[in-house]
């Protein structure tokens, strides 16, 4: 298990700087910058000479290069996690598939020069990224332990957190892509509506695991909304801002790693608030336990 756990860290660590090239291809305009797929210019990929790394070409190839890692380390992590068995079975099997399918997607974005396929492209990441946060827990040391109790109320909140968090990172690539910030802002107000509602209720606990990533989730939540405002302003508003272009770029860049952070802080989460039992309800006393005579 302890192979398994440090794979899926450092996989999903892997991950976590995909996408941080993967908005640095989108924000550059680089999404084109190699016109063919799976070469580049006609080279093998992973023989393409570095010397001809630049400009947009150096985004869109590190991108690709990354992508080969973290599929190879994805791969390795299934292996490890076939001998586990059951659910871990399983859910490794779902990341092989996956990150084969994101491959293929990209790929195809590139051969076919759509905008829908990169619509898809960017939430399927960060779905996979949710994903190897979830391997990551479920193989770690904490979840050998018993979770603390909650009620069937937070249980469900928790989940629904994790869940709108990630319809958020969906509308915010409708925003990237086709200008939809109308579903964006309304996914913001229900997200920082539910959020701090579930993190209050999970602070209270003492679960080793759950408290603090309930803490961490609020603060990474008070982050995303000033980079949010600050991507706002960068794209929509006259308003002069310091840095220039230079924070135009880096602020919505940081803006969807947070995004994908937030989204793993609350499937760390939903993960632990699942996989404990919910309180045992008080037996309804009897009429002897009453008093009431016969």
């Amino acid at each position: 298990m302890r192979l398994a756990h440090r794979l899926a860290v450092l996989t999903a660590a892997a991950t976590g700087v995909l996408i941080v090239f993967g908005g640095l291809v989108t924000n550059t305009g680089a999404a084109l910058a190699v016109p063919d797929w799976p070469t580049t210019f006609g080279h093998n990929m992973f023989l393409f000479p570095w010397s001809r790394m630049i400009g947009g070409v150096f985004y869109e190839h590190s991108h690709r290069l990354l992508g080969a890692l973290v599929g190879a380390l994805t791969l390795a992590l299934a292996a490890a996690l076939w001998a586990r068995g059951g659910r871990l079975r399983a859910l490794g099997l779902v990341a092989a598939v996956v990150v084969v399918a994101q491959g293929v997607v990209g790929g195809l974005r590139v051969v076919l020069q759509t905008d829908a396929l990169a619509m898809v492209h960017g939430p399927l990441a960060q779905a996979f990224f949710a994903l190897l946060v979830a391997l990551a827990v479920a193989t770690s040391a904490p979840m050998a332990h018993p979770a603390a109790a909650v009620d069937g109320p937070t249980r469900t909140l928790t989940l629904a957190a994790a869940l709108l968090v990630y319809v958020q990172i969906v509308f915010g690539a409708l925003l990237a892509h086709a200008g939809r910030i109308d579903l964006h802002l309304l996914g913001a107000v229900a997200v920082f509506g539910l959020v701090p509602v579930v993190t209050a209720r999970l602070r209270r606990t003492a679960d080793p695991l759950a408290a603090p990533a309930a803490r961490l989730l609020l603060l990474l939540l008070g982050v995303q909304l000033v980079l949010g405002l600050g991507a706002y302003l960068a794209r929509f508003s006259p308003i002069w801002i310091p840095g220039g272009q230079v924070t135009m770029l880096v602020v919505p860049v940081a803006h969807r790693l947070v995004g994908g952070l937030v989204l793993a802080a609350a499937v760390v989460l939903a993960v632990r608030v699942l996989s404990g039992q919910a309180p045992a309800r008080a037996a309804a006393p009897t009429p002897r336990a009453l008093g009431v005579a016969r």
